[in-house]
């Protein structure tokens, strides 16, 4: 089976981003495939490199990374939610007059249509927060 993941919360708020990060681990275990992961609202605040846990917390950005690279998998943060939010990649830096870029590897900024072509290729989306 094909899935797409939403992500609406942030990763230190609330449970849906550990929740869909296991699910994600979960299903690519079980030969699934997930197609694209989108994060949406607050789930934004999953990509920025700038968070720093206590050393005896989990890392839940440096996760989604690591997931990412192991299985090429697509995280794509909502551009319109990450400007509210303060999450940009060096070109929403640039284009926004800003002089830095928080995005974390593996991460990408793109617009919803990237959830609805989600949506529209995966056999289920699986959406995790409110």
């Amino acid at each position: 089976m094909k899935f797409t993941i939403q992500v609406n919360e942030g990763p230190y708020t609330h449970q849906a981003s550990d929740t869909a990060y296991n699910f994600a681990t979960a299903a690519l275990a079980a030969g699934h495939e997930i197609y694209r992961v989108f994060f949406y609202h607050d789930g934004v605040n999953n990509a920025t490199r700038l968070t720093t846990p206590p050393q005896d917390d989990r890392n839940v950005i440096n996760r989604w990374s690591e997931l990412a690279a192991k299985h090429s998998l697509d995280l794509v943060v909502c551009v319109a939610a990450a400007q509210r939010r303060g999450i940009a990649d060096a070109d929403e830096a640039r284009r926004n007059g800003k002089n830095a870029d928080n995005i974390a590897p593996g991460f990408r900024i793109s617009g919803l249509g990237q959830l609805i072509e989600g949506g529209i290729q995966a056999d289920r989306l699986v959406v995790f927060g409110d």
